[in-house]
């Protein structure tokens, strides 16, 4: 069996913790795409942003992604704007199998309140603001999420749906 599963969605819609769980039952690796950003820039989302920008972010963003195109069962939490910038919609649906974790924008104002100040995008809304951010944020990404293969929303966001989809998917 050979999975490639590339998780989409915004920010605070699980894909970390998905990410984790499913890899764990699947005996197969994951991976948080931020974190292997950190890794390999050495420094934080937050002081990459602050230091070198969005654009350098996102080229070492894509960069790192692509890296996934020789390896073989494995799981990626990507970031909230993975798919919205360099084609990298198109290539992770080319490359495997794209989950798109649609959760309400309640649920994920829950999740990111105590994350703010490690999130450079959020960090300095109040968390009023933060509602109306991720509204507006989804709109202009929903056209790239939309993309994702398939598309699991609210209280479909299950173990068993997330196995159903890749099981059915998957290349032995």
């Amino acid at each position: 069996m050979n999975l490639k599963i590339f998780l989409t969605g915004m920010m605070g819609s699980g894909k970390s913790y998905w990410a984790k769980a499913l890899a764990g039952m699947l005996g197969i690796q994951s991976y948080d795409l931020d974190v292997l950003i950190e890794t390999s820039e050495e420094r934080s989302i937050e002081r990459i942003f602050k230091e070198s920008g969005e654009a350098h972010f996102r080229n070492i963003e894509s960069n790192i992604l692509r890296s996934f195109v020789s390896k073989d069962n494995f799981i990626v939490a990507t970031g909230g704007g993975t798919p919205c910038f360099f084609d990298n919609m198109a290539w992770m649906n080319n490359e495997g199998i794209t989950i798109w974790l649609d959760e309400p924008i309640a649920t994920m104002v829950k999740r990111l309140i105590p994350e703010k100040a490690h999130r450079p995008l959020i960090a300095h809304l109040s968390n009023e603001e933060l509602s109306s951010f991720l509204y507006k944020k989804r709109n202009e990404r929903i056209q790239f999420y939309n993309q994702s293969k398939f598309i699991l929303k609210e209280e479909n966001i299950t173990e068993e749906n997330l196995l159903s989809i890749i099981k059915a998917n998957s290349h032995a």
